[in-house]
């Protein structure tokens, strides 16, 4: 593979890299890459390379939470409103299961912290089924009723059966 070199897109902005960094960060990252694949490691702006290495660590896990507690308002929207169910509620169960599962493949690392992540993400879960339903809080457990192979299971829709999930 070839390096990339110096481009009228990087070579637009004289600004030093600490500069660059809160002026235009995609500059930056562009000028970044440029100098990493050119081994010009005297001019990387290391201090803010490993800030926004730290930071793509918790950002995986934060769209951990955001998905598991997507997933679980929709599990207590589905088992406190039945009559309100729609095939939307139920794409929206599948979407967040298949993405949650392709997140922890791609980041096995976020398995250990799933547990964590899944009492974090009840909390918001609850919001999220308060607003959207109009049901009280003190309708919804205190604890998540849903253990977390339920929580990840396409087999598993909470309350009375509908005809909406296909056997």
């Amino acid at each position: 593979m070839n390096a990339p070199k110096a481009n009228s897109e990087t070579a637009k902005y004289p600004i030093s890299a600490p500069n660059l960094y809160e002026a235009d960060f995609h500059a930056w990252t562009q000028e970044q890459v440029m100098l990493l694949h050119n081994k010009q490691w005297n001019q990387i702006d290391l201090p803010n390379i490993i800030e926004e290495i730290a930071s793509l660590g918790k950002q995986q896990r934060q769209e951990l939470r955001n998905r598991l507690s997507v997933l679980i308002g929709h599990l207590l929207k589905w088992q406190y409103q039945p009559q309100n169910r729609s095939r939307s509620w139920l794409s929206t169960l599948r979407i967040q299961r298949l993405d949650i599962n392709d997140l922890l493949e791609e980041n096995p690392s976020l398995k250990p912290y799933i547990e964590e992540a899944l009492r974090k993400a009840y909390l918001r879960g609850v919001e999220l089924a308060v607003r959207e339903t109009d049901l009280p809080n003190s309708v919804f457990p205190i604890d998540c009723p849903y253990n977390l192979e339920e929580i990840l299971s396409d087999r598993f829709y909470p309350g009375e059966p509908s005809e909406l999930v296909e056997d």
